[in-house]
């Protein structure tokens, strides 16, 4: 387990914090397969394109890229990235970033809510670079960052420390089903980074009650959480959302296993829900447990690969240590899940 240390500037001061994340990770991602995603997704202007989604931009992608770009070792593309994140999504006055920014309209941010995922992942991505290329100015945007999630996201609610999805919109009163969160948005394997630039004993309650949460979340006949859920009482799927475990909650194992949450049970229960065709998964109806839609492309299958690898050892096939760039999502996903695999459980390549 590799230690890690962080200099903060904060205030002045300079805060030497040692401490082990479990799964952070240095360089871990092939050349080629970085040389192949930043050529179909990232722009000369640094901004990280989501082809399946009217290519706009978001906090999430630009985190996203920026992880990705330091598990590639390569300063000068974190730099590009950082560059587009902080000029045209570091806007709001509360230190977190708009969530969305959209080529096809002017002014090209016309929401300016936050999203708290991409603000862990640009938050944890710039303390990893900072501290492994000695960038001090990457160290004090994070800390801000992690002091701003605490303060503004972070929320204790009937006994428990949640992750709001964002600044606005999630809460009573506004709304009357609130807390809403968002499972899929509980980045593990970042929250120890944030206790280091943001100490509060309130990060581990986070994933304590994040974890705790998934493993009581089981709803309709495969057992599976809701991409949106109401903790007003019992927990619920949202009100005006799908009932459904979609595009976001297939990413909730990966997130488990990159952290080193080695809950079995918990892992085989959402892989054995997800998973519709073989190892094929899909988003399912949650009512019904039927299948939405299958996901057939690598990135949403390596996922299912990767618990296999963790639970039981199980080699990933040939068809998901190829890669292939399709669309933005799945093939961050898969990035993410061979770079793991890599570092951590090279025995299953």
């Amino acid at each position: 387990m590799r230690r890690w240390r962080f200099i903060l500037a904060i205030c002045g001061a300079v805060i030497l914090a040692v401490a082990q994340p479990v799964a952070a990770q240095h360089a871990a991602i092939d050349p080629e397969a970085w040389i192949a995603y930043k050529t179909k997704f990232l722009d000369a202007s640094g901004r990280i394109i989501d082809n399946g989604n009217g290519n706009v931009s978001h906090s999430e992608g630009q985190g996203y890229g920026l992880l990705l770009a330091y598990l590639a070792n390569s300063p000068a593309d974190f730099e590009q990235i950082w560059y587009f994140t902080r000029t045209e999504l570091l806007l709001r006055d509360d230190g977190l970033a708009a969530w969305k920014w959209d080529p096809a309209v002017m002014p090209h941010i016309t929401d300016t809510n936050n999203a708290s995922d991409g603000d862990l992942l640009i938050a944890y991505a710039l303390a990893l670079a900072g501290s492994a290329w000695n960038k001090k100015d990457y160290l004090q945007v994070a800390a801000t960052m992690a002091k701003a999630l605490l303060s503004h996201v972070v929320i204790d609610s009937d006994g428990r420390t949640l992750l709001l999805p964002g600044v606005d919109g999630y809460k009573a009163p506004g709304r009357k089903d609130g807390p809403i969160i968002n499972p899929s948005y509980w980045i593990y394997e970042a929250i120890p980074v944030m206790a280091l630039l943001a100490p509060s004993d309130r990060w581990q309650k986070l994933t304590d009650d994040g974890v705790a949460l998934l493993r009581s979340m089981q709803f309709g006949p495969r057992k599976l959480p809701a991409d949106w859920v109401s903790l007003r009482a019992m927990p619920k799927p949202a009100d005006g959302f799908e009932a459904e475990f979609g595009y976001n909650a297939i990413r909730i194992p990966l997130y488990l296993a990159r952290a080193g949450i080695d809950d079995k049970v918990l892992l085989i229960r959402l892989r054995q829900g997800m998973t519709v065709e073989g190892d094929e998964p899909g988003t399912i109806d949650l009512a019904t447990g039927k299948p939405k839609q299958l996901l057939p492309d690598p990135g949403y299958r390596i996922v299912n690969d990767v618990v296999a690898c963790v639970v039981n050892g199980t080699k990933l096939p040939t068809s998901v240590r190829q890669f292939a760039p399709s669309l933005y999502y799945p093939s961050t996903l898969q990035l993410l899940s061979l770079a793991f695999v890599a570092e951590k459980h090279p025995e299953c390549l």
